[in-house]
This record gives C-alpha cells, sequence and structure tokens, in this order.
C-alpha cells in the first residue's frame, strides 16, 4: 500500500511549501500540492478533489496504489448491521466519537473519515486529533476552520434577528450544529462519502440540528447515529467501551460533564449540574472568572454597530471573529454573561444547562440597545415576536427552512437603519448601557424635551387621550347604567 506521511498545514515551516510559488510532489497516482496558504489533496484514481483553505488541514491520508482507499478491518461484504462504503464522522476526539469510529467499522464495514470543525472551541481541543483518530481506526481526518463563517453568517443573523430561547439561552451549540452539518455535506461530496454520522444521544436536541442539515442540502447521504443503534447505554459503559478498545478519552468516571464550547459561548451539562437544585461548582467555569473575584473597576467599551450587525470595538473596525474573541477575553475577565437555566429541550423532556457567553452577552446588549433609537413602536413589536419564532426554528435545527429565511429577509429589512455605537459599563458580572447615539435616530431631544416646542404641542394630548380611552370609557357607562 502507498501511503502518505502527516502532512502539516502549508506554512514556512512545511519542507515542500514555499509562499511564493507552488510546489508540487507526485506519489504514485496522486498528487499532493502547497499555494501560497492552500492544501490540495487530490485523488486523481477516484477524480476526488479535496481543497483546503488556509486555515484547513488535512492530518493524514491513507491511499492505496490503485486509488481505492483501503481500511484494516473493513470489508467489502459490509458489518454487522449493513454495508456502507465510506461515512464521513463528525469528529471531536472526545469520548463519544472517539468509540464512534471503530463501533462504524464493525457494524458497517466502512472506511470512516473524521471531520472536525474549528469553530472558535480553543486550540486545546484541536491537538492531538490526527493521533486520536488514528488509533480510533479512521481513515483520514479534515480539519476545516469554520470561525469566521461561523460568525458571520450563522451568529450575526441571530443577533440581528435578537433570537434568544426561553428568556435566556443566546443559542450557542444551535447556531454552530448547521454550519458544522453544513461543512460535513461539502465533505462528504469531496471524499465520495455515501453516509453521514454524528455522535448526539437520542435524548438531546442535537441529533435533529445535525440531520435536518443533512435532509436540507443532501436528501441521498445515509445518516448513521450510533446511540440509537448500540448497546452503550451511557457515558459511563462508553468510557468502559474506549478502555477496552484502548482509545484515549478526555473525561473519568470521577466527574463528567459534557460540555460544548465555540467561539460563541461554553456550556455545561451533567454530572451534579443533573440536579436542578444543585449550585455548580466555582472550578467547573472555564470562559469566565467568578463576578466576585472580577476587577473592582469597571471597564468602559464602545461597540460600532453598522445595519443591525457589529463592526467594531472602540472605533477600532474588526472581522467578525476577531471581534467576538477580543470580547470575549474582555467579558471573561469581568464574569459577564454566566447562565443557569432550565430549558424545554425539542424532544420534550427538560434539561438544566450552564452557559458562559461573555462576548456574546455584551453583543446582544448593544445591539438590543441601539434598536431603542432606530425602531419605532410598532416596528419593534414586530421584530419581538418575530425574534421568538426566530429562536424556536434555530434551536429545533431548522437553519435552512425556508420560513427562517424569510423571517431573517424580514429582520435585514427592519434593521438597515440600525447603525450607529453603544457605549457600555462592564462591572463584576454585569453589563450596562451607559450611552448610545445614531445617525439614524428617531428620538429628537427638541421634542422630547418637558420645555414647550413647535412640534409637540402639549395641549393636544387631552383630545387624544379622549379617543384613545373611549373604548374604557363606553364600557364602563355601560356597567354603570348611563
Amino acid at each position: 500500500m502507498a501511503q502518505f506521511q502527516a502532512i502539516s498545514p502549508c506554512s514556512s515551516a512545511n519542507p515542500i511549501f514555499n509562499a511564493a510559488k507552488r510546489t508540487e510532489i507526485s506519489l504514485n497516482s496522486n498528487r499532493v500540492f502547497c499555494l501560497k496558504n492552500k492544501m490540495h489533496l487530490y485523488q486523481e484514481g477516484l477524480g476526488a478533489k479535496l481543497t483546503q483553505s488556509n486555515s484547513t488541514r488535512v492530518v493524514r491520508a491513507q491511499l492505496a496504489s490503485g486509488g481505492e482507499t483501503a481500511v484494516s478491518g473493513s470489508t467489502k461484504t459490509g458489518g454487522l448491521r449493513g454495508k456502507l462504503n465510506k461515512v464521513v464522522l463528525a469528529y471531536s476526539g472526545g469520548l463519544d466519537t472517539s468509540v464512534i469510529v471503530p463501533w462504524l467499522r464493525e457494524n458497517y464495514g466502512c472506511e470512516v473519515v473524521c471531520f472536525t470543525a474549528d469553530v472558535g472551541q480553543g486550540i486545546t481541543e484541536l491537538d492531538g486529533l490526527e493521533e486520536k483518530a488514528k488509533a480510533s481506526g479512521a481513515s483520514q481526518l479534515v480539519v476545516k476552520d469554520l470561525t469566521e463563517e461561523f460568525v458571520k453568517d450563522f451568529i450575526y443573523p441571530c443577533l440581528r434577528a435578537g433570537a434568544i430561547y426561553e428568556r435566556k439561552y443566546l443559542l450557542g451549540t444551535s447556531m454552530a450544529r448547521p454550519v458544522i452539518a453544513k461543512a460535513m455535506v461539502d465533505v462528504a461530496k469531496a471524499v465520495g462519502a455515501d453516509a453521514v454520522a454524528h455522535g448526539c444521544t437520542g435524548k438531546g436536541n442535537d441529533q435533529v440540528r445535525f440531520e435536518l442539515t443533512f435532509f436540507a442540502l443532501n436528501p441521498e447521504l445515509n445518516v448513521v447515529a450510533p446511540w440509537r443503534e448500540w448497546d452503550i447505554t451511557g457515558r459511563e459503559d462508553a468510557i468502559e467501551y474506549a478502555k477496552k478498545h484502548n482509545v484515549p478519552v478526555p473525561v473519568t468516571k470521577k466527574s463528567i460533564y459534557s460540555r460544548d464550547r465555540n467561539l460563541w459561548h461554553l456550556s455545561h451539562e451533567g454530572d451534579i449540574l443533573e440536579d436542578p437544585a444543585n449550585e455548580p461548582r466555582s472550578d467547573m467555569y472555564m470562559m469566565t472568572v467568578d463576578p466576585e473575584d472580577a476587577p473592582n473597576e469597571p471597564e468602559y467599551l464602545e461597540i460600532g454597530i453598522v445595519s443591525g450587525i457589529p463592526v467594531s470595538l472602540d472605533g477600532k473596525e474588526l472581522s467578525p471573529a476577531t471581534l467576538l474573541a477580543q470580547l470575549n477575553e474582555i467579558g471573561g475577565r469581568h464574569g459577564i454573561g454566566r447562565i443557569d437555566m432550565v430549558e424545554n429541550r425539542l424532544v420534550g423532556m427538560k434539561s438544566r444547562g450552564v452557559y458562559e457567553t461573555p462576548g456574546g452577552t455584551i453583543l446582544f446588549t448593544a445591539v438590543r440597545e441601539l434598536e431603542t433609537l432606530t425602531l419605532d413602536r410598532e416596528t419593534m413589536q414586530w421584530k419581538d415576536t418575530n425574534a421568538l419564532k426566530y429562536a424556536e426554528l434555530v434551536y429545533a435545527g431548522r437553519w435552512f427552512d425556508p420560513l427562517r429565511e424569510s423571517i431573517d429577509a424580514f429582520m435585514e429589512s427592519i434593521t438597515k437603519d440600525t447603525t450607529g455605537s453603544v457605549r457600555l459599563k462592564l462591572y463584576k458580572g454585569s453589563v450596562n448601557v451607559v450611552g448610545r447615539k445614531s445617525p439614524n435616530s428617531l428620538y429628537r431631544e427638541d421634542i422630547s424635551s418637558f420645555e414647550n416646542g413647535e412640534i409637540y404641542n402639549q395641549a393636544d394630548a387631552a383630545g387624544f387621550i379622549r379617543l384613545y380611552g373611549l373604548p374604557m370609557r363606553v364600557r364602563a357607562m355601560l356597567e354603570k347604567g348611563l
């Protein structure tokens, strides 16, 4: 078998990479070349092409000389549950997805291509994935940086819409799943996979979010959800399974938190949190300091906004991901954005989760505040009403639903004049608005002042009140027999 060695990202440290030239090497019928900050993996025998951007890494590929991908342990006759050719697995390197790799090969006789999306979960969660995937039996690991796309195309539309689920939840995980699933569909097409798989449990929301995206973007793909099929009944069983198969996992029986981290938030579930009466342990938090330990001096900052979308911090324009990352750091050190809630899952049960959303809380506060200047009463009420439905659709995994897209078009239209800036004060877990301004402000000091002016005549209020209160007056007259 002809085998590619591990290929690091295209950089000046790579001996086959030159920033100014295309460097190409040929191995049998396969070619690998780097062009500036892009890596392309051609599998000519298969007619497939996998393109990696400057922030995307192909860390390992094993290719047979004839172009056919071979995996030790797979069979052409199928596995215990049937036969699939190639499966793209949403892979985190955590407990669930680590044990899924060998399970897929055993039960479906398939090659497993692991896919990891970088949505801002932190470099530590990406370290060592190559070794983990290889140890689990995967043939290939594809890592794609989706941070800018995630913030620009998924977070910012929700932010503009004012979407918040059940009064508290800023939809961190809900927004991340469709961007990951969308990328999985793209990778499946590139590598010629006939199926996709995920490690979501049969009790959670994420299984719905992944699979609705698969259905919307490629209804021909087979979907494998091991948690709905295998005999493993819980996380402790999965840990034992992993140990039995020498699969490294990051958790132990003594402390089991189910966490999901991306650039928008960090969620915590499980362990002592399963009892809603328990206070979270202080050492559980990772993005924010305890508000009691936050600085004793407040910090002020200004968020610039254009058409309902944040664009700058203290007058400096930043990319969406960079702006959010900086606000996470600032908000985190002031203990901003901790939420502890019991929510209604899509599948019908209630669950308890603790969320850290420091930068998101700051941005949500700023955008919503600027709307007080730029939206009239009726428009704001309609926006708030539609925001509830928008949040419900996103939470339920219906990102690619025409209804969400239609509501999004409405939100984009009514916020076109929501441009300006909001000044905020951060202090020991709180975010307070201390100033706001907009060139499109509907606030007029000459009208709002207690002093009489030419535009607003206070005497006109008497007639308005008589007409506005007429239904109440008529009802009272009826009750009194007048």
